[in-house]
């Protein structure tokens, strides 16, 4: 779909974060006299309307008789697809989009490269952007990693690197290349199931001309066995990891240590990017050195230094089981002590638990609204460590300390999202930097959005 496709008829945009922003001012750009109706929340309502005077300002949520008021209603991602009063609408005739949508509508010949996955997506998406930028490309970076496409509408660039969202990965145009980095259960409060959520997550390949995926996962090779032209990272084959290097094949070309980013997953994810690189014909082992001045992405196994005597490590990010197995596996060796739990999405924390029998770390202390379920699921299981609970991220950063060595570490990675008692993982870890003695708002955003 298309800003010229909107024109006199009845529009509405559903949502008021930044994608919503990011919408309305495409739309006053492309069509000044359209007539916009915005449902947003009722503590949203005042900034809208000083937002956008013009606005027709819907307060709340709306239900399927409101929504069917409108030819066409943009929604942002993290609204549902599958709530019942948008397919109810859907069902009478209403048309629902977005502006990741409206964006490939508008840029169908742009040389793309999307990258979705359960982990490792935004890290792949900005290690790509970086590399193609070492081999001096117009790269923009953009999408679900914290800049909506919108936001560059009319922008040029010669290869844009879109990081996707389960939510997002069906609102894709023809790409040269799509990208998937692990496939494990998330966001089944969005999706409903596991296999709606894998569904979506691989609507990616549907677009896709070229598909880059995780060789080392054998149910996304599965899952993805028939597309016409799939590539894989992380075999011997081709880039992967072996003996300390990020190798082509039998060729070592990086060693990990000089990876500022840790942990054996963000090599993978240098490894995907390398790939991409390479699938869309540029020279990866060019640009492989410059894997030494990446930064790595706050909020993402970010150490924030020693502080009381204790190694603070910030993954807020980390929301589900195995992103915080694979949080401690890049601290094997050390004295860890792990701060888990959040909003409760219902996701098996067994792997996790079963993980715990044969490799405990120093403690773990369970917090959040899901903090109960896995104390019980770790008591039960007797895993040799000691194991508190506590109601929030302060009475976690307290209980480390105290069950904790000086010169140990101290993990934030909730495995969950910070729904409970946050606006978002950012605001969690800067919580937690804080706590920890850090200056929060030293921890700013993600550095290479946009155009460079």
């Amino acid at each position: 779909m298309r800003f010229a496709d909107l024109r006199n008829r009845r529009v509405a945009v559903w949502g008021f974060g930044r994608e919503g922003h990011a919408v309305i001012k495409a739309l006053r750009s492309q069509l000044p006299a359209q007539a916009l109706t915005l449902f947003c929340s009722v503590a949203e309502a005042d900034a809208a309307r000083a937002f956008d005077a013009a606005l027709e300002i819907v307060a709340g949520e709306p239900d399927a008789a409101a929504l069917s008021q409108f030819d066409v209603v943009v929604k942002s991602p993290g609204i549902s697809a599958y709530k019942p009063a948008l397919l109810a609408a859907q069902a009478q005739g209403t048309q629902f989009t977005s502006g990741t949508a409206l964006w490939f509508g508008e840029n169908p010949d742009a040389r793309a490269i999307a990258v979705t996955g359960t982990k490792g997506k935004s890290t792949t998406s900005a290690l790509l952007a970086h590399l193609a930028r070492s081999l001096s490309v117009r790269t923009a970076l953009a999408g679900n990693i914290g800049l909506p496409l919108l936001e560059l509408l009319d922008q040029p660039a010669d290869l844009w690197v879109i990081e996707l969202s389960s939510f997002q990965t069906g609102e894709a145009g023809p790409l040269e290349l799509g990208v998937v980095t692990s496939l494990y259960e998330e966001h089944l409060d969005w999706h409903g199931s596991r296999e709606r959520y894998v569904a979506d997550k691989l609507k990616l390949a549907d677009a896709a001309r070229t598909l880059l995926v995780n060789g080392q996962q054998p149910g996304l090779l599965e899952r993805t066995a028939m597309h016409s032209h799939r590539l894989l990272f992380g075999t011997p084959e081709g880039w992967h990891v072996s003996d300390g290097f990020i190798c082509r094949g039998a060729q070592a070309v990086f060693p990990i240590e000089q990876l500022a980013a840790p942990g054996l997953h963000n090599a993978l994810n240098a490894c995907a990017a390398l790939a991409a690189l390479e699938a869309i014909g540029m020279d990866a082992l060019v640009a492989a050195p410059a894997l030494a001045r990446f930064r790595p992405l706050p909020h993402r196994l970010q150490p924030l230094g020693a502080h009381d005597g204790w190694h603070w490590v910030n993954d807020s990010i980390s929301t589900t089981p195995l992103a915080t197995l694979a949080a401690l596996e890049s601290l094997h060796g050390r004295t860890v002590t792990v701060l888990v739990g959040g909003h409760d999405r219902g996701l098996d924390w067994t792997p996790f638990v079963d993980a715990m029998r044969s490799a405990p770390p120093n403690a773990i202390v369970c917090m959040g609204a899901n903090g109960a379920r896995i104390e019980g699921a770790l008591r039960s299981a007797e895993i040799p460590c000691p194991i508190m609970r506590v109601a929030d991220l302060a009475g976690a950063v307290a209980e480390a300390k105290t069950h904790t060595p000086h010169d140990g570490v101290i993990l934030l990675s909730p495995g969950a999202p910070s729904f409970d008692q946050f606006k978002d993982y950012a605001e969690r870890g800067r919580r937690f930097a804080a706590l920890a003695g850090f200056d929060a708002a030293a921890i700013t955003g993600i550095e290479g959005l946009g155009i460079g």
